[in-house]
């Protein structure tokens, strides 16, 4: 299929230019960038928050990012994969202090994690207290101006906003908008040529805040 090849020759691409950034050079653009996402409108007034946990090298941390939300008592939830069915899915688990963050032990990939053994009784987004989510944090390997994303080839997140977006709809008198979708990218991860290739069920961003300090928007 055209569109599959083309994504995985993008992602090659890009795992190339990942692996060329220094630790110190992320870190900065972290920095950066975390400042600029604290500073939005959109996270200051959301009471929950969905939060990637970020991989030790190739993409913007989000450290500050969840240090900050629980700080600010806000409700944070963060990516747990596992599998139903014999189908690997991502659920939205609650993480509800520092303590927390700071025990979980890194998966293959060197990212926080939750262990099966940490989830039970565990709300998740979907609890039928929840309010649902205002915001979520989106990871992705590239980003482009018209806010397409490039993800992992996993497609965690596009089949987890379906879902919501379905559960959103059934659950609710009155659906609520859907969360706020902001990404986070390194300056090399912002597609400046041709555009990202997507499909019909891939997913736009709402804002990106890139390591530089910039914050495109699709509201202008």
């Amino acid at each position: 299929m055209a569109l599959r090849s083309a994504k995985r020759d993008l992602r090659k691409s890009m795992r190339q230019v990942l692996g060329q950034i220094s630790s110190p050079a992320i870190a900065q653009q972290s920095r950066v960038a975390t400042q600029r996402f604290l500073s939005l409108a959109e996270y200051q007034n959301a009471r929950s928050i969905a939060v990637y946990l970020s991989m030790p090298a190739g993409e913007l941390s989000t450290t500050g990012i969840v240090h900050d939300a629980l700080q600010r008592g806000k409700q944070v939830y963060i990516p747990y994969i596992h599998s139903v069915h014999s189908t690997s899915v991502m659920d939205m688990l609650s993480l509800t202090s520092l303590a927390e963050l700071e025990v979980l032990q890194p998966d293959p990939w060197g990212i926080p994690s939750l262990s099966p053994a940490q989830v039970a009784g565990r709300p998740d987004c979907f609890a039928t207290a929840a309010t649902g989510l205002d915001l979520i944090v989106m990871p992705g390997m590239a980003f482009d101006q018209g806010f397409r994303r490039l993800g992992h080839g996993k497609g965690y997140y596009d089949h987890f906003l379906t879902r919501y977006s379905q559960w959103n709809q059934k659950t609710s008198q009155t659906p609520q908008k859907m969360p706020f979708l902001v990404a986070l990218s390194l300056q090399e991860q912002m597609m400046t040529a041709d555009p990202i290739p997507v499909g019909e069920h891939d997913w736009l961003v709402d804002a990106i805040v890139v390591g530089d300090g910039r914050y495109l928007t699709r509201s202008g």
